[in-house]
């Protein structure tokens, strides 16, 4: 008899970790812009028993006055939770961040049905391991960049009508940033779906690396150069300083709501592994 069982796939395989001492230092930053209230979600969290173990998120909220922020701050409220059980080196790290957006996008659904309104979510978040493996997942068109120095290596691809047409050869990347229904999202948390499309990858980490992750707010208004120039130039704190001011000033004063965590990977040189901004569960 044939055995018609599946086999689950096998996780990916972690890269090779980084041999030299090195340390996450790292900054958020956060701007109403010009909108009424801010529906963003921000954060960047150490784990609580690992040293060298660390998450960061922001979620892009959508659905009215309360609904957008209650979908964003569902969606931290889940990681949180979740990366407080999460056991680094043994838990299966893409499945984890799946299960992140998952148990975020029934949650949003089911407040949907009981408060009558229409919440939804961006995702985009990382996990880094010790050793500097890091995994990523995204639903929408919240962004995660990897720089090297100053070049970009990679970075996620929205989930939106425009970058479907970017796909197909209709339009270019330059186009589709001023085209009017850039905002047309195809996948997000909340969503009827029974299962929310969120992508996932894993890269390694090197010194000298930049992790950006941020909300549509901000990406919108810099090119990839612009990005990497800024990132590499300055410290975190400051980087992201800049790209808020300079966001604000280039939206002219019809600026939505912009969020951001900055990531780099920096020598040791007798500093702590983790910077202080990554908060304790």
């Amino acid at each position: 008899m044939p055995n018609n069982s599946k086999t689950p796939p096998k996780p990916p395989t972690p890269p090779k970790a980084m041999e030299k001492g090195y340390r996450l230092s790292a900054a958020t930053g956060q701007h109403r812009g010009d909108r009424e209230y801010q529906q963003d979600q921000v954060g960047l969290f150490a784990h609580p028993r690992i040293t060298g173990c660390v998450i960061g998120l922001v979620a892009d909220g959508m659905g009215g006055r309360t609904g957008g922020r209650k979908a964003a701050d569902q969606v931290m409220m889940t990681a949180c939770q979740l990366f407080e059980q999460f056991t680094p080196g043994t838990d299966d790290v893409p499945a984890f961040l799946q299960q992140i957006g998952r148990e975020a996008h029934t949650t949003i659904h089911l407040t949907a049905i009981a408060s009558e309104q229409e919440p939804h979510s961006t995702l985009a978040t990382f996990l880094i391991n010790p050793g500097g493996a890091c995994y990523w997942a995204h639903s929408g068109d919240s962004r995660i960049y990897h720089f090297r120095q100053d070049r970009l290596l990679e970075r996620t691809k929205d989930h939106s009508y425009v970058q479907s047409l970017v796909d197909s050869g209709e339009l270019t990347e330059e186009e589709a940033s001023t085209h009017p229904n850039s905002n047309v999202l195809l996948a997000c948390l909340g969503t009827d779906e029974e299962a929310p499309r969120i992508d996932t990858r894993v890269t390694q980490l090197d010194v000298g690396d930049c992790l950006l992750a941020c909300t549509d707010g901000l990406w919108h208004y810099f090119t990839d150069v612009e990005l990497g120039s800024v990132l590499q130039a300055l410290p975190p704190r400051d980087a992201s300083k800049f790209l808020l001011d300079k966001a604000r000033e280039r939206a002219m004063g019809g600026g939505d709501n912009l969020s951001l965590a900055i990531v780099k990977v920096e020598p040791l040189q007798g500093r702590p592994a983790v910077g202080s901004a990554f908060a304790p569960l």
